[in-house]
Parts: C-alpha cells; structure tokens; sequence
C-alpha cells in the first residue's frame, strides 16, 4: 500500500469508527429541553428496514460492511436512508482499495445528500489518488466549506468535534497542495513558480491543523525543495524521520541529499545538521489560503432606527412599509386583521370538539381557548403576525411575554387552521391547541418566533427562560436588519458631514457587494437549519463584535434534520429551507446569482406582487441575463411552443415542490432538471416530476420516454 493510498485508508477508516461510536440521535433544535427528541431511524416505518440498517451501522469488518450496503440498497431501493447507506458502503469501498465502486457509492450518497464533509474529505482523497484532479478540487474545496458552515453532525461526539474538524481540513488542504504540486510539475517559468507558493500555503494551511501528520510534511518538504529553500525543506524532512512509517526512510533520504549539497559544512556532522534543521522557524499559514469568507469589514454600530431613514428614502421606506418584511409583526390595529371574526369564528380539534373561538367585542378583537378541563379563557388580540398569505394572533401578558395562538387564519384557503400540526414534529407541544393556557415556552413569540421576525432582538438574562428576558428594537423587520447598523451613517447626513465607505459598510450597498455577502444577509431570516445562539451581551440577531454586523450562525447538519423536511430524492421539501435549496444550485455556487437577482425586498407594488418579484410580467428575463443564448431559439431548448407556461424557465427548472403555508412555492434548487430516473425509484410523491405537473395524465414511464428522445 502506497503513501496516498495509507492516507485514504486511515482516513475512511477513522470515520467510519467515528460514526459507529456515537449513536444517531436528530434534535431539531439545539438546548431545547421542551422539544422531543428523535432519530431518524424513528421515521422509518418498516422494523425490518430499521434492523437492517443497524446491523450495517454498526457492522465492523470492511468486507461485511460492504456486503451489507449492497444488500441494504437492493432491498430497500427507497428508503429514508439510502444516503448514509451508501455512504458507509463507499468508505467501506475506500478501505478496500476499490475505488471505483467507492466513487460510485459516493456519488449516489452525494446526490441525496451533497453536503456531507464527512463524506467529501474522503472522496477528495481518492479522486486524487485516481488522477481525478479537477473533481478532487472540486470536492475538496466543498468540504472546507461546509466544514466552516456546518455544527458537528450529531454522530460525533462535542469534546471531539473540534479534533475531528482540524483533521478533515488539513486532509482537505492536503488535497488541494497535492494537486498544486502536480500542477507545477507541468509547468515551467513564472507559472510553475506561483503554483508551488500555492501548494506551499495549502500544505501549511494543513500543516497548522495537523502537526503530526507525516504525508503533510514530506509534501512539504518536497515542495520547499522544489521553490530552492533547502533549509526550509530540512526542517519538514527532519519533522519526518522520528516518525515510524513509510516515509521515514525517504525523510533520512532527502536530509542526506540536502546535506551532501552547497549546504554542507565540513566543520558540522550529519546528525548536528538534521539537529539544526529540527530547530529552524516553521513557516505559518497567510490568511490568503482562506477559500470562504461572507464576513464584510464593519463591525456593529449603533443602530438608528426605521425611520432615520424616511427622510432622505422617502420613496423606499414607503414601498417597505407595504411588504411582508415590516408587516411581520405590528401591534394591533383593527384595520390590520385579514379575517372576519363574526362567521366563521370557531375551530374543532381532531375528534370534533370546539377548542378555540374568535370573536369582537366593543370594537376589539378576541380569541378564546378551551383548556383541558373544559373551561375557556379569553385573550386580547395584541399583535397581528403576517399579511399576505396568513396571519397569527399573540397576546402580550402584564409581564411582557408574548403567546401566539396556536390557531392561525389562511388567507389562501380562507379557514381557520392548526399551523403547528401542519409544520411541526409529531408531539409538538404547540400543536396541542388546549394546552395554549398554560403559556409556557412552547408558546413564547420570543424565545420560538422573535430571532426572524423582529429587528435587534437581545437576551437580558444570562439564561433567558420565558419572553419576558428578551427585548427587540423594532417590530418586523427593519431597515438595518439587512443594511446594518446605520446611526453613523444618518448623523453624518444630517450634518452634512460626508464621508467615504465601502460598499460593505453600514448602510450597505447591495448593487455592490457579491453573491456570497448577499446571500448570507438574506439567511439570517431564511434559513431554516441556522442555530440561532447568543452574543456576548445577548445578541440573538444582530452582531456587537466580529467582523460583520449580522450573525455568522452555523447550520444544524443536514442528516441531523427531520426527514420530512426533505423528499426522498434528497430535494428540500419545506420552504423554510429556502436559501438552503438555493446554495446547492450551480447558479449560486459557481456563478453570482444571488437573492435580488430575482426579488426586490421593498418592491414598489407589494401588494399586487406579494413575492416581490423584479420582473413578475417577464420571469425569464431574470434567467436570460446569463443564459440569453437560449432567448433567440426558447422553443428548440424547451420542445414546447415559446409562448406556453411550458417555455418558462421556472416551469422546469423551478417547479412549485416545496410546502410554504398551505400552498406549493417554487423550489429555489434552480438547476434542478427533471429526472425520470428519480421519480421511477421514489414515485411522483417523494420525488416531484416537473412534467407530470402539467402532464398529470401521464406516468413517469411517459417521462423517460420523452426525455430519452429529448
């Protein structure tokens, strides 16, 4: 067994016993004690299926765990599983030497489930050792990212996470100054010269995180050779010679050739040569080796307020008060209920029985709950939440918390609904609409819905545990949310005082700042998986130190999340996971498309246009900016006439699959291409077909047949 192929063994071997250590639990959402934990294997139906599947979770010898993923994906072609199913069967794969059977279980898991670090560092490993250079890099450099995105997955354990992460980065950067040094061997001049500094600052990068890793060294060392620092590369060689393994005779090897050349002094012996080389100054890692970064330059500020902003955006303040954004949350206006609470005013549980009544008495708005016992208290409408689509109520008690009534009004299907039952996790305390009395946490706006739907919220106690601990500066949400903390800014303007800024600092400019920055500002509210965790002086979000003035939360990992956010072809199903979707598609993730490519956030016709669309008289034109090739022929691209719903971009590549309230919104996975494959394994319910949502006649047997002729 060569080098690369020990890396790829230890490697692949070490996370598949990391992850038979730890059990499989999901949590939806971290240090909450009132919400029921679960597993993912709880969401398998089939006890067969869940036996199957521990005994290939914790089933030891490669060999076996081999046989066992094959058989398991052969039995249950549709299962839940199927992602970490392959996974398991691909590292099993990599510690059997069989590479191409591990590429090809990897992608199958990959497809399901890309980003998976744990999967990908491995992967990287092998496509290099395969001389698949471009998609090493490829998944090398997707790894670091979702290394610096992602919490730990449930599977490994808190005190090891951090040990664990440092030693898939420096694996990943080890990848990456692998396939820089291979590059500069096909390179002459100048260019061979600026790949090796690149190999050289990723195997430092890799260097710092694992020290003791003797394949980083030794790269090193041939490296610094290679760029003619011959003392540098005696240290990483001498680094190289304690350790017992395969390259501690090379390690003796290059130090003998170094010292046998212009650097030998007649006067110093070999031994007092590798003895200095030992003590020379290690090189350190440049803050250029960094391969993501969203963080803008601006710290927090002071925040001046919505309305600061009135007097010289008299226009854009205007457009904003008319958008969902700020309409989020307001206090009770009559005029700001979207129903009627004379007919149609009472809600039955499940068995029939009433449970909550709606009602106006002296020109204000009421709701009633039935507690367990049968009795009924009545709260006071003090909050209206939501405009468009649906609407909650919340009453704010004498001590400042703030309950939201279980039951919620749908615009759409024009009824009273229980939304809880609807989104959450079966035993969702909320959903329990005769429990709402005991105004507990389950219930607090604050503490479940206030981080997304109001502006500067903050924690005033070191361990906030009802709504009274928290405080928001605003309502909705407001202008500095997304253009950060502006005070500065404003006093400067009023005073005539002007003064020169980046497109990043506060107010910041998004006609200037990139995809990444964009994105990462819109997530704050729109990302479902983000953990939403306190500052140093409470913060819940908004940022008072750092280099940004937003949050930098992590995301729950993926196979940690309830199933049913997903479809079982791997696609989310849940709009709450909308910016998750949207960073998986190629436009975000190798182009620039970001979220106001599309939308304006205080577009002008809010209420004609309520998902504020740039364009919603021409959706193709926010494609065609580039993909215009395909405008002078739609038709040949499409095989639909150009003027049909066919021929529109969305229509295809943005089917409406994804559960928002109560109806289907578009999946913002843009490049998704309809795959009659998919659907055939999972069926048109755990696996949308974008044709046989116009083609509801059809069957996916018609699909593969169209699309093969395509």
């Amino acid at each position: 067994m060569n080098g690369s192929s020990l890396r790829v063994f230890i490697l692949a071997s070490a996370l598949a016993a990391l992850s038979r250590s730890q059990g499989i639990v999901t949590v939806m959402f971290r240090d909450s004690t009132d919400t029921k934990r679960f597993t993912i294997i709880d969401q398998v139906a089939d006890p067969r299926e869940r036996r199957a599947f521990l005994k290939l979770y914790g089933a030891r010898d490669p060999q076996k765990r081999r046989k066992l993923a094959e058989g398991f994906v052969l039995i249950y072609p549709q299962s839940w599983l199927l992602a970490q199913a392959y996974e398991i069967g691909a590292k099993a794969c990599i510690d059997l030497e069989d590479y191409n059977q591990a590429l090809r279980y990897a992608a199958q898991s990959l497809r399901l489930l890309p980003e998976n670090p744990l999967l990908l560092v491995p992967l990287a490993n092998v496509q290099a050792q395969v001389k698949q250079f471009a998609a090493a890099e490829e998944s090398a450099r997707a790894a670091l990212e979702y290394l610096d995105q992602f919490d730990r997955p449930a599977a490994i354990a808190l005190a090891k996470w951090p040990v664990v992460q440092a030693e898939l980065k420096a694996s990943d950067y080890f990848v990456l100054g692998r396939l820089a040094a291979a590059q500069a061997l096909r390179a002459t001049g100048a260019e061979k010269q600026q790949t090796l500094l690149r190999a050289e600052a990723f195997l430092i990068q890799a260097r710092t995180l694992n020290g003791q890793d003797a394949e980083i060294a030794y790269l090193l060392g041939l490296t610094e050779l290679s760029l003619g620092k011959p003392r540098q590369a005696a240290f990483y060689f001498a680094q190289d010679k304690s350790i017992p393994g395969p390259l501690q005779a090379k390690a003796l090897e290059n130090l003998r050739r170094i010292y046998d050349s212009s650097l030998r002094e007649p006067t110093v012996s070999f031994e007092g040569f590798v003895t200095s080389a030992e003590h020379e100054r290690e090189l350190k890692p440049s803050a250029a080796t960094t391969l993501v970064s969203v963080s803008t330059q601006a710290g927090a500020g002071a925040y001046a307020g919505s309305r600061s902003c009135q007097p010289c955006h008299a226009e854009i303040y205007n457009s904003w008060q008319k958008t969902g954004m700020e309409r989020m949350l307001r206090t009770y206006r009559p005029e700001n209920v979207i129903c009627d609470f004379h007919v149609n005013n009472q809600f039955s549980d499940e068995t029939g029985a009433v449970v909550a009544r709606m009602s106006i008495r002296r020109d204000r708005h009421y709701f009633a709950v039935r507690d367990r016992a049968g009795d009924w208290r009545t709260y006071p409408v003090d909050y209206t939440i939501g405009s468009k689509w649906q609407q909650a109520y919340a009453t704010r008690l004498p001590t400042g918390d703030i309950h939201v009534f279980p039951v919620q009004y749908s615009a759409i299907k024009e009824r009273w609904i229980n939304y809880w039952r609807v989104i959450d996790p079966p035993g969702s305390p909320r959903a329990v609409v005769t429990a709402f009395n005991k105004l507990d946490t389950a219930t607090s706006y604050q503490i479940n819905c206030a981080p997304c739907h109001t502006s500067q919220l903050r924690a005033i106690k070191q361990d906030p545990s009802s709504g009274r601990d928290f405080e928001f500066l605003e309502s909705g949400i407001n202008c500095e949310m997304c253009h950060g903390p502006s005070q500065k800014h404003v006093l400067a303007m009023t005073s005539g005082q002007h003064y020169s800024q980046s497109a990043l600092e506060p107010p910041v400019d998004f006609n200037k700042i990139n995809a990444r920055q964009y994105v990462a500002i819109c997530s704050q509210c729109h990302a479902q998986s983000a953990l939403h965790q306190r500052g140093p002086q409470g913060e819940m979000n908004y940022a008072t130190q750092g280099a940004s003035f937003f949050p930098a939360h992590l995301s729950q990992a993926y196979g940690d999340i309830s199933r049913r956010a997903f479809y079982k072809d791997g696609r989310f199903r849940e709009t709450t996971f909308i910016v998750e979707a949207f960073q998986r598609t190629a436009c975000f993730r190798k182009g620039q498309a970001h979220c106001g490519y599309c939308h304006q956030p205080h577009s002008p016709d809010a209420s004609s246009n309520p998902t504020s669309l740039k364009y919603p008289g021409d959706p193709d034109r926010m494609c065609m900016k580039c993909h215009g090739k395909f405008a002078t022929d739609l038709g040949a691209h499409t095989h639909h006439q150009a003027s049909a719903e066919a021929s529109r971009c969305v229509s295809c590549h943005m089917p409406r699959i994804m559960n928002s309230v109560l109806f289907r919104a578009r999946t913002h996975q843009i490049d998704d291409i309809p795959s009659a494959e998919m659907t055939a394994r999972f069926g048109p319910e755990e696996s949308p077909n974008a044709c046989l949502l116009c083609h509801s006649d059809k069957d996916v047997h018609w699909v593969e047949l169209k699309l093969q002729a395509w």
